[in-house]
């Protein structure tokens, strides 16, 4: 499996839109929607700060690795 993108789950959590979640983070529906969906092949430190930031978590609450 290897990196598994637990964003859906914070953002219910959090009980926010994917739409408000890229408006604030500043990217695209399609990149949030790419990590959400569990394709994307990498996600910059910057961008990774900013989603912790705007849900209020960290990285290991939205990221996790299965074998």
């Amino acid at each position: 499996m290897g990196i598994v993108v637990n964003l859906d789950v914070m953002l219910a959590k959090r009980k926010m839109s994917v739409t408000e979640l890229a408006e604030k983070v500043g990217i695209t529906m399609a990149n949030i929607s790419i990590l959400k969906n569990g394709k994307a092949k990498a996600i910059r430190f910057s961008t990774l700060e900013k989603i912790c930031e705007v849900l209020e978590c960290q990285p290991g609450d939205l990221l996790i690795y299965e074998k």
